[in-house]
């Protein structure tokens, strides 16, 4: 329901003025209040988030969806971006491999 109320302009700004005392309306564990002060992306989502609402958080924060991707990733936005275009494959077109490329088959 947090997310949710983003949509709102109000409770955006009672947000930004004061997010702990925001969060403390609704109902939320410990765990997922300290994700959403941390901006603990994938903890949120860990935790029972839904991607497309917690990129309403982000778009508080003026995050891109690109730079959400790649902190979710382990990358950089330019580096996510990169992945996207190229569908995770190098310029010969073979799978890229490592720990900032995104899992092989879910991407």
């Amino acid at each position: 329901m947090f997310f949710l109320s983003l949509n709102e302009a109000e409770a955006r700004e009672a947000f930004r003025a004061n997010e702990e005392a925001c969060l403390a309306r609704y109902p939320m564990t410990a765990e997922q209040r300290q994700a959403v002060l941390d901006r603990d992306w994938l903890g949120m989502l860990r935790l029972g988030g839904n991607v497309y609402y917690t990129f309403k958080l982000a778009t508080v924060d003026g995050i891109s969806m690109q730079a959400l991707g790649g902190a979710m990733c382990g990358m950089t936005e330019e580096e996510f971006i990169e992945v996207m275009i190229t569908g995770g494959k190098d310029q010969q077109g073979n799978p890229r491999r490592g720990p900032n490329v995104l899992e092989q088959g879910n991407g």
